[in-house]
């Protein structure tokens, strides 16, 4: 229980704060602190006399310190979450948020911090492609750019600056390309022609185009042959031609044998046509490579389908 001592300090800091005394209030409230370390509420007006005088660092300090003391007290995760949004450090806030609303899921102060820093985080964001797009357009990167503002235009669809951006930087990147392409040979004409109607999931023309591609290569080891010879084998398997895919997979991976997207890929269609030992010869080749040539999101896949397959391949030696 907080003492008398410590009670008639916080009493004269809270007559202090009501006055304007921002600073005679915080030592009232250290020296209450002083007294008894324990009640959250000295912890909790000082936080309160800090953020008055815009002190947020040691603002949010005596926000922690109310968490710490005790965890169901929401005005500390409020006072902690002010203090951070003030100094910018927007996900933190969010984070402490989050926490506060695990213990009191209907608190409406929290519920509108939330809601009020995604809005500053999501303009926040905008603002930083703004900025990297408008970069990007000056240094005539306009690929890049025009990536960048579509990112952008995913998360505030109506901002007038990205659009009148992209209005002027597309038909710059156009023309670059136009140029850009001209100047190809025609098997890699060919090739770009196969990429565009993938990403337009026309499978079957782009699986057209990279066999014109590849017929005009003699040589099917070169790093356009094998680019072409790799989105040939995506097409292939979107279509569910496995034996396509891992015809394709095989012929780069002959010349790259430690291509991971040609291993996995293979793998996936190995399975697919009940191949399931050559499956798993692909997916343990893949895990036995390092972690950051593999990839997080390969690792993880190849994880599950090595699990899945041992199980099949043991399986169907026990039928055998």
């Amino acid at each position: 229980m907080s003492s008398a001592a410590a009670q008639a300090f916080k009493k004269e800091g809270n007559k202090l704060f009501q006055a304007g005394k921002h600073r005679e209030a915080i030592a009232k409230y250290t020296l209450a602190i002083e007294q008894d370390g324990t009640d959250v509420t000295f912890f909790s007006n000082r936080s309160a006399a800090y953020a008055a005088l815009e002190l947020w660092e040691e603002a949010a300090e005596d926000g922690r310190a109310c968490i710490r003391i005790k965890k169901d007290f929401i005005k500390g995760y409020f006072r902690l979450a002010v203090a951070l949004r003030s100094l910018k450090r927007y996900k933190e806030a969010v984070d402490n948020i989050k926490m506060g609303l695990a213990v009191d899921p209907g608190n409406s102060d929290l519920k509108k911090q939330a809601s009020e820093m995604e809005e500053i985080m999501r303009q926040d964001k905008v603002a930083g492609l703004i900025s990297k797009a408008k970069e990007q357009a000056q240094n005539g990167d306009f690929g890049e750019c025009l990536k960048t503002i579509d990112r952008g235009l995913a998360l505030d669809g109506g901002n007038k600056e990205l659009t009148s951006l992209k209005s002027k930087v597309k038909p710059k990147f156009e023309a670059s390309e136009k140029r850009r392409v001209s100047g190809l040979s025609k098997p890699a004409r060919e090739k770009e022609d196969g990429d565009v109607k993938y990403k337009n999931a026309d499978f079957e023309g782009a699986i057209a185009a990279y066999t014109r591609c590849l017929d005009a290569l003699p040589d099917k080891s070169t790093e356009l042959a094998l680019k072409a010879l790799s989105n040939r084998a995506a097409c292939y398997k979107q279509l569910s031609n496995f034996d396509g895919t891992i015809e394709d997979c095989t012929a780069v991976l002959e010349v790259e044998p430690d291509n991971v997207k040609s291993l996995v890929r293979r793998a996936q269609a190995f399975e697919a046509v009940e191949r399931y030992k050559s499956a798993l010869q692909d997916v343990k080749y893949v895990l036995s490579m390092p972690a950051n040539t593999v990839g997080q999101a390969n690792w993880t896949l190849c994880n599950q389908m090595q699990h899945r397959l041992n199980r099949v391949v043991q399986q169907l030696k026990q039928g055998m």
